[in-house]
């Protein structure tokens, strides 16, 4: 017996937003699990595409055959593959965690909240890590990235716990609604101390404004290094929780009749997305839209089904990023747009018309 046969039968909406009648899934671009993973590899070479287009575009525009050698014969006496190297192997690295990060946290986020307009940002992640980075700035003089990943990741871990710890509050336990309404109060409150800090230390601001625009750039080997474990294991949390977000999606007692302990569930989700928006942010900065839109994106692609929309965001969300990233190289040479301002300027757009077309409320 399905799930949504178990839930129709118990009385529960498959809504996950509301009780309410049952109503039909939607259903994706690609329902059949063979066009799902069509799907999945074109996005795939796709991703691959951009990988080479971002080491080949930049204030310096280099030839895709100057790449490929610089890849697979490298001299370091030659001078476009040490920029190869050095600046755009690293930068390209970045954005593929950034945005693997962001569009896996999106989705559990959306998944866990039970809410489609929900993004990391729901749990005080940003607002957490900017605040330790001022503290860093301020405090410990702080002037590298490197010394900025650490006080950004231990910010935002702390902030999503204490959003955890006051939605848990209560009888029944951390609730969407309660999750979302900590969240927004931490979120303010975190804002504030910082924009009191910034506004009595003009130097602090001045460093800090680099960082919290979203930027890919003047990321090295040792930020994807110190990076890269905890993206990789945030990323198994994530992928390995899809059929628990199928559950929470049709609502707490039907995932509880299906043997789901809700609480311990979504504690195990929370964990995933601190350790991907801790990450994500740590390295770049808070960046929008890009853990909003794109699971709405893979979501319109392979229906509700969080098994796939998982992988498609994993997939997606970088090829987002990354092609952000391009555009503000080519429009601003030999200067750059930050990352987060193209962004931006795409997923608003876009996330309005996916609000027009999909009807979001019903995910």
């Amino acid at each position: 017996m399905t799930v949504v046969a178990i839930a129709t039968r118990a009385g529960k909406a498959p809504s996950p937003l509301a009780d309410g009648p049952a109503r039909p899934a939607r259903r994706g671009l690609f329902v059949r699990p063979g066009m799902r993973s069509t799907g999945l590899v074109v996005a795939l070479a796709l991703l691959g595409a951009l990988c080479l287009a971002s080491m080949a575009f930049g204030s310096k525009p280099m030839p895709l055959a100057t790449v490929l050698d610089a890849l697979t014969h490298y001299d370091p006496t030659v001078n476009d593959h040490l920029i190869v190297h050095s600046l755009r192997v690293p930068r390209t690295f970045i954005g593929l965690m950034v945005g693997v990060s962001l569009g896996l946290a999106g989705a559990v986020m959306q998944g866990v909240a039970r809410n489609p307009l929900a993004d990391p940002g729901i749990l005080g992640v940003n607002a957490g890590a900017a605040l330790m980075v001022v503290i860093g700035i301020r405090v410990f003089d702080l002037a590298s990235l490197l010394g900025y990943v650490w006080f950004a990741f231990a910010g935002a871990a702390v902030a999503a716990v204490v959003v955890y710890a006051l939605g848990s509050l209560g009888r029944e336990g951390p609730t969407p609604v309660k999750l979302a309404l900590a969240g927004a109060a931490v979120t303010a409150l975190l804002g504030s101390i910082t924009s009191a800090i910034l506004l009595l230390d003009v130097a602090t601001l001045d460093q800090f404004r680099f960082w919290s625009v979203g930027s890919l750039a003047g990321r090295g080997g040792g930020v994807v290094r110190q990076l890269a474990p905890f993206v990789a294991v945030g990323a198994v949390l994530a992928l390995a929780s899809g059929r628990l977000l199928n559950a929470l999606s049709l609502g707490d007692d039907v995932a509880r009749s299906l043997g789901q302990h809700v609480g311990r569930a979504r504690l195990f989700l929370a964990l995933s997305v601190v350790v991907l928006c801790g990450a994500a942010t740590a390295a770049a900065g808070p960046i929008g839209f890009v853990g909003l839109t794109i699971p709405h994106v893979a979501r319109a692609i392979t229906g509700p089904d969080y098994r796939w929309v998982l992988p498609y965001s994993m997939v997606l969300a970088p090829i987002l990023l990354l092609g952000a990233d391009i555009i503000g190289r080519v429009v601003a040479r030999p200067g750059e747009l930050q990352v987060g301002i193209v962004t931006a300027v795409l997923g608003a757009p876009f996330f309005v018309l996916l609000v027009r077309r999909r009807k979001l409320a019903e995910i």
